[in-house]
């Protein structure tokens, strides 16, 4: 028994930031080796949880307790006041005969309906390096706990699962306020009602004025969009860069011959010898093949599931020298060359672009980066305990997917959201659509270095996307690879993790479906197995989502250069058409509206936001995980400043993927 004269001095800190304070009773319990005390409530009297507040209280066990271990705290509305959420920074013990300061983090907010919570002390480690029988099963209590409020739940049959949560029932630590920057969509307002077609390119350039003229990007892209050079650059620098690769033989579907593309090659070459050195790249839109076209103000619009056939010139250009608009060769389907008449050159190329939007807003950019994060983050909070180093790791990056994308299906993706009244894709298309390219997805494609090598755009001069992608790659993987080398001294370790095997067997089976084809690994056998992944998903998190969402309102403002309808059938004869007529095929005003409506919310960088490796969260702050951040910054900081100067030089910068530019999260 210990004398009176003992006892415990526990501070309780309140987080400094604004609204974090709580009228609330808190009462704690300290949880030793040897027994558990009796709760002691702070009074609210005498010590306020004021936001920056730091109070200190005196527990003396009338028993020995032994190591303190555990903490149980509890909030409690106080009569008569608002039941307020408090965040609590962290709780420090010392004991009265001792100058060592056992810190508890908490770092959450925490709700008066929570009931008792746990928290243990800093000490980040694997469940087999647990040396107390009553953290192993704490840490199991915290899991099972988990896995009863965060289960899996059915977002399209054939796709990835998702979050089974509403917005409203996300707990307070899930959520984030977003500091948007003012959107000008003030011109956009009054077009609600409109639902006429555009008159003339005129009074589109006048809209777009209106909208877009304080755009750079989006001016060189209204006065470029008919070139055929830009057209290319498009395909390997502007919003979906995903989707060309590089071919050596035709598909057998395209009914392209060398005659027809001979006089677009250099002189005295062929198609067979361009393919062969390499200087031949495809557009194959076949997913999209024999989807339902939605209907759009009453109106019937249409989809094509084109081949387009691109050829990197001596001069460094990448230009289109064939379009297929159907998958199926034959008379009514003809082949659309850069020497047919204006028009319907112009208007095949549009309609390679309307598939171009429709691939990148729902594969390239909701599955590849949002639903990717959300299966990732779901399995996370379900699989790894808040004291696992790579949970540590990962949730700075996935945390905000859960609001987002819940958000993204009660709005965006909802009955009269925008991809069912003004996007040729509708809800039908769009369930089917995720389904197919679940199917179709393969772990290399998520890998930034095998990716773009098999995709021939590695050596690319001008794919800025690649270099820089690269170079954040790189950076990402030491990053990675040295936090798991500060846990995981070998491979068996790596074995050994159950949590971590868990893991990625969930991840496998509930976002990928256990399909084996996809190459996800359902199990990690080593250290360098498990860095690769980590950084798949830090990168598609933060890097892949800046380079696919915060490009598409500069390309897509001029809205011929990027329709997200089409209007009237693809054309299966040439020489019938005027450019006047392009017009009668683009969406009209109010869809128009719409679709730029969303786009000017979802593609400008919050006032608030977190660049890509700056972390807020206690654990990034001292010892070997500062240092490697630090380093990290630094090499961050070295290939911003490297973009910014090849930026300088070119007409058209790319800067999607300037470490300062990219947010550490999916947070719109």
């Amino acid at each position: 028994m210990m004398s009176q004269m003992d006892g415990f001095h526990v501070t309780i800190r309140t987080s400094a930031t604004p609204l974090s304070g709580t009228y609330g009773i808190v009462w704690i319990s300290l949880i030793g080796t040897h027994c558990e005390t009796p709760p002691v409530s702070v009074n609210p009297d005498q010590h306020r949880l004021l936001p920056g507040s730091a109070y200190t209280i005196v527990i003396k066990p009338t028993d020995e307790v032994g190591q303190v271990v555990l903490l149980k705290l509890r909030l409690e509305a106080h009569p008569g006041f608002p039941d307020l959420n408090w965040h609590c920074q962290d709780i420090q013990v010392r004991h009265s005969e001792d100058s060592n300061i056992e810190v508890f983090p908490c770092n959450k907010w925490i709700r008066s309906e929570d009931g008792y919570i746990e928290l243990r002390n800093d000490k980040v480690c694997l469940k087999k390096e647990e040396t107390l029988p009553i953290l192993t099963a704490h840490r199991e209590r915290a899991l099972q706990n988990k896995q009863q409020h965060i289960r899996w739940a059915t977002f399209v049959e054939g796709g990835p699962h998702c979050v089974d949560m509403s917005s409203s029932a996300l707990d307070p630590n899930m959520r984030y306020v977003r500091q948007r920057p003012v959107n000008n969509v003030h011109y956009l307002k009054g077009f609600a009602a409109n639902g006429t077609s555009w008159k003339s390119f005129q009074e589109l350039e006048t809209f777009f004025l209106f909208n877009g003229g304080d755009n750079p990007i989006a001016r060189y892209v209204q006065a470029h969009w008919k070139e055929d050079a830009f057209f290319g650059y498009q395909c390997i620098n502007g919003s979906n860069p995903l989707y060309i690769k590089q071919i050596h033989s035709l598909p057998p579907n395209l009914a392209v011959t060398s005659k027809m593309v001979k006089t677009f090659l250099p002189q005295g070459s062929t198609l067979k010898h361009e393919m062969e050195s390499g200087h031949v790249y495809l557009l194959d839109f076949e997913i999209l093949d024999h989807l339902p076209a939605n209907t759009v103000n009453g109106k019937q619009t249409y989809m094509t599931a084109p081949l387009c056939l691109l050829h990197y010139d001596q001069q460094g250009e990448l230009k289109p020298i064939a379009i297929q608009l159907q998958q199926a060769p034959g008379p009514q389907n003809p082949v659309f060359l850069p020497s047919d008449p204006a028009p319907d050159w112009l208007l095949a190329k549009m309609w390679v672009r309307n598939s171009d939007v429709l691939v990148h807003q729902l594969l390239s950019h909701f599955l590849r980066t949002h639903l990717l994060g959300e299966m990732c983050c779901t399995a996370t909070l379900r699989q790894l305990p808040e004291i696992h180093p790579l949970h540590q790791l990962l949730m700075p990056h996935l945390q905000s997917t859960l609001q987002i994308n819940i958000q993204a299906r009660e709005t965006l993706l909802a009955k009269n959201g925008v991809f069912d009244k003004a996007m040729a894709c509708g809800l039908d298309a769009v369930a089917l659509l995720v389904a197919r390219a679940t199917q179709r997805l393969r772990y290399s494609a998520m890998c930034v270095p095998d990716d773009l090598r098999s995709r021939g755009l590695d050596t690319l001069p001008t794919c800025y996307y690649a270099q820089d992608a690269l170079r954040v790659w790189d950076a990402l993987y030491r990053f990675v690879e040295g936090w798991i080398n500060l846990y995981y001294c070998d491979d068996e370790k790596v074995q050994q993790d159950c949590e971590v095997q868990n893991w990625i067997r969930e991840i496998f089976m509930e976002g990928f479906l256990g399909l084996t084809h996809t190459e996800i690994p359902p199990s990690f056998q080593t250290t360098a197995e498990l860095c690769k992944f980590i950084t798949m998903m830090i990168f598609s998190s933060s890097a892949l989502h800046s380079a696919v969402n915060f490009s598409q309102l500069d390309y897509n403002l001029w809205i011929p250069n990027s329709p997200g309808v089409m209007l009237r059938p693809p054309p299966q004869t040439k020489g019938l058409l005027s450019e006047d007529e392009l017009l009668s095929f683009l969406p009209e005003v109010n869809t128009t509206c719409s679709i730029l409506t969303v786009l000017t919310m979802l593609s400008k960088l919050a006032i608030d936001y977190v660049p890509l490796c700056h972390y807020k969260e206690w654990y990034f702050s001292s010892g070997a995980t500062l240092r490697l951040v630090e380093k990290v910054q630094r090499e961050l900081k070295k290939i911003a400043k490297d973009i910014k100067k090849r930026n300088s030089q070119l007409e058209l910068p790319y800067v999607y993927l300037s470490p300062d530019r990219i947010e550490n999260s999916v947070t719109i």
